[in-house]
């Protein structure tokens, strides 16, 4: 299974149609990485362009912040899963979809380093 994610920075892009920087990691079976995930930038921001590459790349797993209605209907159409209004760090997200227990609407928060601020 594929698992795309729209960056921004280190966390999940809050919009899905403004990312201009989405990872793919590719997971067998069991849930485990086949090789390192990849960082794809894109030449804009475009949600037509990103569902292209979803369907591109052979994605079965889209996990994003916000997304528009007509966008998730689309991919859910072309039968792959979205899990929207995810927000936080995009390691701890790819962690549950590979786990198979990420849940649309989930918030996780950043580490704390413990230092003073």
């Amino acid at each position: 299974m594929k698992v795309l994610m729209p960056l921004l920075g280190e966390n999940i892009a809050p919009r899905f149609d403004l990312a201009v920087e989405v990872l793919i990691a590719d997971a067998d079976a069991t849930g485990a990485l086949i090789g390192e995930p990849r960082i794809v930038l894109l030449p804009g921001p475009s949600a037509d362009a990103l569902c292209a590459l979803i369907l591109k790349e052979g994605v079965g797993l889209v996990v994003c912040g916000a997304i528009e209605e007509s966008h998730f209907q689309y991919l859910l159409w072309k039968k792959i899963k979205v899990a929207d209004r995810v927000i936080g760090p995009w390691q701890q997200a790819l962690g549950r979809a590979l786990a198979n227990r990420l849940k649309a609407g989930e918030i996780f928060r950043q580490k704390s380093t413990g230092g003073k601020a």
